[in-house]
C-alpha cells in the first residue's frame, strides 16, 4: 500500500490545502515524522524524513575568484565626493537615509576587507570641504585621492589606484548620480570592468536626473544592486561565521528601526 494510499480523508484534505500553492515545505505529520510534501493534485508525494538527520544543505565555497556573484576576493568598493555641499544638494532622497545608506555601504566593505578607492574634489584647492564625519568615521584610516575632474576616471592618480587593486568588479557611489558617478562608470565599463551601483546609496540633485543617468549607467552594461543587496551578496551563508557580526548590519535602517532587533 502507498503512502497516498494509507493516509485519511483528514490527512488528504490538510495536504490539499497547505500544497496549494503548489511549493515545497516541512508539515508535521504522525509518529513524530516530518513529511516533504512535494507537487500538488494527485500525484503528490509525501516522503517522510527522520528530522534528527536532516542534512545541512549548504555547498562547498565556490571559487570567489571567479564566482559570477560579488565575493570579498573578486570585488572592490569606490566611493566619491560624499562631501558637505554634495550631500547637502541631493534631492532625489531623503539625505539622511542617503548618509545612512552610503555609511553602511562602507561598513560592509571594511567588514569583508574589500580595497577601498575613495575619492574628494577641490579640496586641496580650497573650493570643498573634506568628506562627510559619519563617512569619515569609517573610512577615515584610509587615504583619499583629491581631484580637480569632475569625472574621477581622467584623474591620474584615481585611476592608476583602481588598476592597481586588479579587481574587476566595481561596487562604484559618487554624488552626484548625474555626472561623477555617471562618467566613471561608462569609463570603467568601456574598459572591461564590471559596475556595480547601490543606487540607494547614491544620489542627484533631482529624481529625475538621478533616474536618468541610472538608466545611462544600466544601458551601458552597469549592473543596478542595493545596500541590503550588497550585503547579502558578500556574505551568502550564514555558516560564514567569521563576517556575521558585521553583517548584522542588513537589518539597520535610517529611521533606527532594526526588524531583527525588534523580533526578539
Amino acid at each position: 500500500m502507498t503512502a497516498d494510499a494509507s493516509a485519511s480523508p483528514q490527512h488528504d484534505r490538510e495536504s490539499r490545502k497547505h500544497t496549494a500553492s503548489g511549493s515545497s515545505f516541512l508539515w508535521k505529520g504522525p509518529r513524530s515524522l516530518v513529511h516533504l510534501i512535494e507537487g500538488f493534485g494527485p500525484r503528490q508525494r509525501k516522503i517522510p524524513i527522520d528530522e534528527r538527520n536532516l542534512p545541512m544543505a549548504s555547498e562547498q565555497i565556490r571559487n570567489p575568484h571567479t564566482d559570477q556573484l560579488l565575493t570579498p576576493q573578486n570585488s572592490a568598493l569606490i566611493v566619491i565626493d560624499y562631501q558637505p555641499i554634495q550631500v547637502s544638494s541631493i534631492r532625489s532622497m531623503p539625505r539622511d537615509e542617503l548618509v545612512f545608506n552610503i555609511t553602511s555601504v562602507a561598513k560592509a566593505a571594511v567588514n569583508y576587507d574589500l580595497p577601498i578607492i575613495h575619492s574628494t574634489v577641490n579640496v586641496a584647492t580650497g573650493r570643498n570641504k573634506p568628506p562627510i564625519a559619519e563617512l569619515q568615521d569609517v573610512l577615515g584610516h584610509l587615504p583619499t585621492y583629491d581631484r580637480t575632474s569632475i569625472n574621477s576616471w581622467e584623474d591620474v592618480a584615481f585611476k592608476q589606484a583602481v588598476k592597481a587593486i586588479g579587481r574587476r568588479k566595481l561596487i562604484m557611489t559618487a554624488l552626484w548620480t548625474e555626472a561623477c558617478l555617471t562618467f566613471p562608470a561608462l569609463d570603467a565599463i568601456q574598459e572591461g570592468y564590471e559596475v556595480y551601483v547601490p543606487i540607494d546609496a547614491v544620489g542627484g540633485t533631482s529624481l529625475a536626473a538621478h533616474e536618468a543617468a541610472l538608466r545611462r549607467i544600466e544601458q551601458a552594461g552597469g549592473k543596478l544592486i542595493s545596500r541590503v543587496q550588497m550585503y547579502c551578496e558578500l556574505q551568502r551563508d550564514w555558516a560564514r561565521e567569521a563576517t556575521v557580526p558585521g553583517f548584522m548590519g542588513v537589518f539597520d535602517n535610517y529611521d533606527g528601526f532594526n526588524v531583527e532587533k525588534a523580533a526578539k
